[in-house]
């Protein structure tokens, strides 16, 4: 016999009792709430309460767009767009920290980002990274010749406009071909977890900022010291993204979610190899060695 039993019997018996006196009445019937028998499913499942950490349920996702919920402006104004930069330093230092330090088995995120992701970290941080890795290019070019007579440093400029292209194009048109192709695996593979445009820029974003220590250290010219440094920058950058879109992609076809991961890491590879073998492995140039005319015609070469 199942506790509380007798108070069930009574009750039903009251209820009798007052039907059978006025027909008209009508009785109330209190049941457990939803919130207890999910809990108690939840109980049931062991293994349910690591996967909603990890990527969270259909539940908890409705819960954060009921509770963000509110009138949007139109995209044309000024205040559609002030909404992606609605966030405190506390908060972006906060997502840098997750990003140059990644805890295994938690997803960046939701660890950090599904609350309130924002542009302007990602922004800034491709912007420093641009600077950073052109100014460092061209110091490193002048480190490298300093000292020969035939050398006269002229700032290339140029370097600028080629690492912002370089970085706003990967930080932007990456995350746009990753967010379609999941978005069409979702179509295909319903237990698929799909992340938002804007969600995934944001963890592309953030992912760069290892890059700017590093490119500033590539001013040593030591070629070791510059492949250490990259590898580095690279496996700790990389599995931030790993860790993010494996649990995206596991539940899919085994070669495709391989091969997603894949190229997700030969990109972010191939930037930062290319950035270090343009800006600063640059092969040596020899300069010609200047003439210098003589006053009875003939000409002398200057001797370096």
């Amino acid at each position: 016999q199942q506790p509380g039993a007798p108070h069930r019997a009574a009750e039903f018996a009251d209820a009798a009792s007052l039907l059978a006196a006025n027909p008209d009445a009508t009785t109330i019937s209190i049941e457990e709430p939803d919130g207890t028998k999910s809990q108690r499913g939840r109980q049931q499942e062991p293994g349910r309460e690591e996967d909603d950490e990890l990527l969270g349920n259909d539940d908890s996702d409705k819960t954060e767009l009921l509770a963000g919920q509110k009138k949007s402006a139109p995209f044309w104004t000024f205040e559609y767009y002030q909404t992606f930069f609605d966030v405190d330093t506390y908060q972006v230092l906060d997502r840098i920290k997750g990003s140059v330090f990644p805890v295994p088995g938690r997803n960046f995120v939701r660890l950090y980002i599904r609350s309130n992701p924002d542009l302007y970290g990602p922004f800034w941080i491709c912007t420093t990274l641009v600077f950073a890795i052109a100014v460092s290019g061209n110091l490193s070019n002048f480190f490298i010749h300093l000292g020969k007579p035939t050398y006269h440093y002229v700032p290339e400029f140029r370097k600028v406009s080629i690492a912002a292209t370089t970085i706003f194009a990967y930080a932007w048109l990456v995350p746009l071909a990753l967010w379609g192709f999941l978005m069409w695996r979702n179509s295909k593979v319903m237990n698929i977890v799909s992340y938002s445009f804007l969600e995934i820029v944001c963890v592309y974003g953030y992912s760069l900022f290892v890059y700017i220590p590093t490119a500033i250290l590539w001013i040593i010219p030591q070629k070791v010291v510059r492949w250490v440094l990259v590898m580095f920058s690279l496996c700790l950058s990389g599995s931030v993204l790993v860790m993010t879109f494996w649990p995206a992609v596991r539940d899919d076809n085994r070669r495709i979610a391989l091969a997603t991961v894949g190229a997700i890491i030969l990109l972010h590879a191939l930037l930062s190899v290319g950035c270090l073998a343009y800006f600063f492995d640059a092969p040596e140039v020899d300069f010609p060695v200047p003439i210098v005319p003589a006053h009875n015609g003939t000409t002398l070469i200057k001797a370096q």
